[in-house]
């Protein structure tokens, strides 16, 4: 999940099954009956939400290199059915939906299409997830942690502008700090477990997910890195063809 820069709400100590709702409650739009188009086209947010969105799937790097990844294994994503802009909760800006497979983007809190770019490469790394494993996101915290850490790592989430911007600095090991630290608070924002739970699913998997680079085959800390990613998948699928 792609959080917004609220804290997290609280965690259940208990971490009851019972009681948790797997974080729906951060995207109250799931479970409404849809609108029709022309009252969704007067509001300014869904407009706005699904522009940027198009210009994201049409010119980003990192969202078209997921996007060629998925359909080769078989889970080719279309924007209508796979994308849904909806108001959120305040301290989220999108979700994956694993029950629908759909991709949840928080119209009310995406305002600029760099924040956009981002969202939906961290959602898609989800959604690619989900294509390529049996993921268990709801009783499983370490296969939860698992995507989550590939999810800070890949999509640009903990690039050094972006710690500028949250006003966090550091050198040697703070990449790694930023997606441990975005993947603890992405599960405690969904689950309803404690701090230490979602620290110890995360410390357990950390190595394991964090050098899981599938499909970049890189860590593209920038554009220019993710570009060559993308060339790079191109390439490679095109010589596993003439094999």
């Amino acid at each position: 999940m792609e959080q917004g820069e609220a804290a997290a709400p609280a965690a259940d100590e208990k971490g009851g099954e019972e009681e948790d709702d797997f974080g729906y409650r951060l995207f109250p739009d799931r479970n409404k009956k849809p609108q029709s188009f022309l009252v969704r086209s007067l509001f300014t947010f869904h407009n706005r939400c699904q522009l940027m969105l198009r210009m994201t799937l049409d010119t980003n790097p990192y969202a078209q290199l997921l996007l060629e990844a998925m359909k080769q294994s078989g889970c080719t994503v279309f924007n209508d059915r796979h994308f849904s802009c909806e108001d959120c909760d305040g301290s989220v800006s999108g979700g994956f939906d694993s029950a629908t497979s759909q991709i949840v983007l928080c119209q009310n809190n995406i305002r600029h299409q760099s924040h956009m770019n981002r969202v939906v490469t961290h959602e898609l790394i989800h959604a690619f997830d989900h294509c390529r494993a049996h993921v268990d996101w709801f009783k499983n915290v370490k296969h939860l942690a698992c995507s989550e850490i590939r999810a800070a790592n890949l999509s640009g989430d903990c690039t050094l502008m972006n710690e500028i911007s949250r006003f966090k600095f550091g050198l040697k090991g703070h990449h790694q700090t930023c997606v441990r630290d975005r993947a603890i608070r992405s599960i405690l924002a969904v689950r309803k477990v404690s701090k230490e739970t979602a620290e110890k699913a995360v410390d357990e998997v950390f190595d394991a997910c964090f050098n899981d680079l599938e499909p970049f085959g890189r860590i593209p800390h920038s554009k220019t890195d993710a570009k060559r990613a993308y060339k790079d998948f191109q390439n490679r699928d095109r010589y596993n063809a003439n094999l």
